[in-house]
């Protein structure tokens, strides 16, 4: 039940404190239980999320790490990747990401919102997924709104031996931790009723993304032309 404004000072707090804070374990408790907030989006609809992860993210500013990250739990947005059938250049080039942080996505998002999200730094493969990338390395990228990588969802990575950039996009969110255990098969708690886009590139693959499925499987992948829900994540 914290407003906008107790979840920016609960995150602020954290970040400064970390576990000695005194909502620390409120936080901890709301994420385990998985309790949803609100907001009501420009456009009408209703965006819900839940936290994710606790000084889990670093700001891109470098000044520390963002106390709290959520996720988007509800199926209000939904976009393609791109307008052609391409991965080329990754996340940080695609149209969503440009959506996302400063397009019609960016937009959505109320203004006491969007002046309490903090940029931080995301690591993905922003060359490609074709076999001829299959070293590609990780680079980094200032979001305010973001999609989650495979590797921010799962323990570990199914494609780890052929394709070691998809263990390196970051690491598993806390919420997933014991509840994600499936990187290549469905999760009851990755559902939302729907498929639900990752930043991640296909491996051996230069036309598509990977998805969430409506089973939960985050290993699914989608051409990038496909229209599917948009699930930000953000941090305060």
């Amino acid at each position: 039940d914290w407003t906008l404004d107790e979840q920016e000072a609960v995150a602020e707090d954290i970040a400064a404190k970390g576990e000695a804070s005194p909502a620390y374990a409120k936080a901890k408790a709301a994420m385990d239980a998985e309790t949803k907030f609100s907001v009501k989006l420009t456009n009408g609809k209703t965006l819900e999320y839940r936290i994710i992860g606790i000084n889990h993210d670093d700001l891109a500013d470098g000044s520390g790490k963002a106390g709290l990250t959520f996720l988007t739990t509800s199926t209000t947005i939904s976009s393609r990747m791109n307008a052609t059938r391409t991965n080329v250049g990754g996340w940080e080039k695609s149209e969503l990401r440009a959506k996302m942080n400063s397009g019609e996505i960016w937009n959505l998002m109320p203004s006491d919102f969007q002046s309490k999200v903090k940029a931080v730094r995301k690591l993905t493969n922003n060359v490609g997924g074709s076999s001829a990338n299959k070293d590609a390395a990780v680079t980094a990228t200032a979001d305010k709104l973001f999609l989650l990588s495979y590797s921010e969802i799962v323990p570990t990575s199914y494609w780890a031996s052929s394709y070691p950039w998809t263990s390196s996009e970051g690491t598993q969110y806390e919420a997933f931790k014991g509840k994600v255990t499936e990187n290549y098969s469905g999760n009851d708690c990755l559902k939302i009723g729907n498929y639900w886009w990752e930043r991640s590139v296909r491996p051996y693959s230069s036309a598509s993304f990977l998805n969430v499925d409506s089973y939960g499987d985050p290993s699914y992948n989608s051409y990038a032309t496909n229209s599917y829900c948009v699930c930000p994540a953000f941090s305060f």
